[in-house]
């Protein structure tokens, strides 16, 4: 066993010592194993395209097996996916036991090939031929002392340094350790060390854990160890404080800040900000990395409307990197870029209206512009797992996105809910990614309950 695991287990210890009880007893207050038992049942159907503009080509699917010249220009995929999750609930004594478990299906409905693969709602092969479906599961086994618990084995986790994606037609999901510790009021206390994952489109358990921008062809480690907490005990504040390890490749620190003060019943100002800081450690497997990398999103709201001022700097030369589809809290990270290459700063302005205030409950539609400048990636290391991403001097990059959603207020459907959403990508070819115009329809169904 390595010390990352080592010092998780030590942590896990000590957080279930009964010298540090304070804020209550969840566990005294359990109904049993069946009783607190509950199960909840996802539909969700997506439909997705994207074109690649001024001679973009996709490179998923069978695309990745053709010269560039011969490759399409343009992904297109519609499915439909059911995920279905039971959760038990502890069994009565000093210590409660509990087993979580998953099962997700997901049915090709359009595709092919030579559209496929690029947006990861549906699987494709070893060869890159798509594949008409996918059914995977899961479980977890748990056990809680007072209020804290620890769950090991295959589940979803959203923290700000190793999150969960949900974002496609499956969710992603990560093998290992996870504790949750409430044990002080207001402080949410929580560990874990992962060493695998399911991707999003994955038909299989366990994978090696995802690393979204360095070098596929480069291993980098094997597992992710992390500790944080958040705490709100301050009125209309939050602050989040974490710190993880990838294993022999880099050390991530997190902080974050949420506040909103209400200047009055229709009106109220919100900060949002995040800062990442990461650099290598141990044998440094994706090269020389250090950055820092922060967001500061300023918000106003006044009745039905919204209107958001964001700010984005990366302060390093490799671009700020992430375990996990999901681990990404900064402000400006949206629907096809990040903004976050090496040395970029950008800026963003968004709005949103709920649309009650012309007579149309759970209706909205929002509106957000992003614009990055100052890319350089002379300095990244060239033997590092960032070389291969091709960024250059002077990249400049821009994305709007447009959004109409809908939530069904009341009926038999209640919940039911519609995303619209279409997103416009376009840069200089120091910035390193593709122009691109993508359109997503996803409608979703959610269904919950108690045995």
């Amino acid at each position: 066993m390595n010390r990352s695991s080592l010092g998780f287990l030590a942590l896990t210890a000590c957080c279930v010592s009964p010298q540090v009880f304070a804020a209550g007893d969840a566990q005294a207050k359990s109904a049993g194993f069946i009783d607190d038992a509950t199960w909840s049942l996802v539909n969700r159907s997506v439909y997705e395209n994207r074109d690649y503009r001024n001679g973009g080509r996709s490179n998923g699917a069978r695309n990745a097996y053709k010269p560039r010249d011969s490759r399409n220009g343009y992904a297109e995929e519609w499915g439909y996916g059911m995920q279905g999750e039971v959760k038990s609930g502890f069994t009565q004594g000093t210590v409660g036991f509990g087993l979580d478990g998953h099962l997700y299906l997901s049915q090709k409905l359009d595709g092919g090939g030579g559209r496929a693969g690029k947006m990861r709602h549906m699987p494709v092969d070893n060869e890159g031929y798509d594949q008409n479906e996918v059914a995977r599961g899961g479980a977890a086994v748990k056990a809680r002392l007072s209020s804290t618990w620890v769950r090991y084995g295959e589940q979803r986790v959203k923290t700000p340094i190793f999150s969960s994606s949900d974002s496609r037609l499956l969710p992603e999901t990560h093998t290992g350790w996870f504790l949750d510790s409430r044990e002080i009021d207001n402080l949410v206390f929580t560990g874990g060390h992962f060493t695998g994952s399911a991707d999003r489109n994955s038909r299989s358990n366990n994978n090696p854990l995802i690393i979204n921008y360095a070098d596929p062809g480069r291993p980098l480690g094997n597992a992710f160890s992390f500790v944080g907490g958040t705490y709100s005990g301050v009125p209309a504040l939050s602050l989040s404080l974490y710190g993880g390890e990838l294993e022999d490749s880099w050390r991530t620190g997190y902080l974050g800040v949420n506040y909103v003060h209400a200047l009055s019943d229709r009106r109220a100002l919100s900060a949002d900000l995040n800062l990442y800081r990461s650099s290598d450690i141990g044998q440094a497997l994706a090269g020389r990395v250090s950055n820092t990398t922060a967001s500061l999103l300023l918000g106003y709201s006044e009745g039905f409307h919204k209107l958001a001022l964001g700010y984005q700097k990366v302060d390093g030369d490799s671009p700020f990197d992430y375990v996990t589809r999901g681990a990404i809290w900064l402000g400006n990270a949206v629907q096809l870029s990040d903004f976050n290459a090496p040395n970029e700063q950008s800026w963003q302005l968004a709005y949103t209206y709920d649309m009650a205030g012309v007579g149309v409950p759970g209706l909205s539609a929002g509106a957000a512009y992003v614009r990055g400048s100052g890319i350089d990636g002379s300095d990244v290391d060239p033997d590092g797992s960032y070389a291969w991403l091709g960024y250059g001097k002077g990249g400049k990059h821009w994305e709007r996105d447009l959004h109409l959603r809908y939530v069904l207020q009341s009926g038999a459907l209640k919940g039911l809910n519609v995303l619209l959403r279409q997103s416009v990508h376009r840069g200089n070819a120091a910035q390193a990614e593709g122009d691109t115009d993508q359109l997503r329809l996803a409608v979703e169904y959610p269904l919950t309950g108690r045995f």
